[in-house]
């Protein structure tokens, strides 16, 4: 598989995490999350998760599981966040390695191809879902209040993958998602 496959995320919502609705998780087959955590759902500056991810997140684990899978290796950080959704975590997981994440899908006891790996870079999140056989769903950034939405960082990621064959197409459409790989 090139390069530019592995970048190439199954789906690209347009908005944060909190755009993954019940309906779309259905649409798609998906019986797992494993979910990044900083810029995914934190900035990387706070320790805390914002209380609108709360109702989002109990309407999503009436129906499936749930896993925080994050490279950071600062354990305590990652830790209160995990406690405070009151989700399982793995904190240094050194994506885009395999292994962490092996980990998480192996504790849902599902299929790899049934759980998403959902997060907002590609180099990490996406390339190591890919890796593993995972759908995987490329996220904006939780915007909080004075938070900046983007990094220079992201755009060359989102330009190097597009030299390296990945079609991505972000935020500026009317759809609330938009699906890659079709007919793939």
């Amino acid at each position: 598989m090139t390069l530019g496959k592995l970048l190439q995320p199954d789906l690209i919502v347009q908005g944060s995490v909190l755009r993954l609705t019940p309906a779309l998780l259905q649409q798609y087959q998906l019986q797992g999350l494993v979910l990044d955590v900083d810029e995914t759902l934190v900035p990387m500056h706070l320790d805390e998760a914002a209380t609108e991810l709360l109702p989002w997140l109990a309407e999503i684990r009436q129906r499936i599981p749930v896993w925080l899978v994050s490279n950071n290796i600062r354990q305590g950080r990652i830790g209160r966040i995990a406690q405070s959704l009151d989700l399982p975590y793995i904190a240094g997981a050194g994506k885009p390695s395999r292994r962490k994440l092996r980990q998480a899908v192996a504790a849902m006891n599902l299929p790899a191809e049934r759980v998403a790996m959902v997060g907002d870079r590609l180099f990490t999140d996406v390339l190591a879902g890919n890796r593993l056989g995972m759908f995987t769903i490329l996220v904006e950034p939780m915007v909080y209040e004075n938070h900046q939405r983007r990094s220079p960082f992201f755009t060359f990621e989102v330009w190097l993958s597009r030299v390296l064959g990945a079609s991505l197409v972000f935020p500026g459409a009317n759809s609330v998602c938009s699906q890659e790989n079709q007919g793939d």
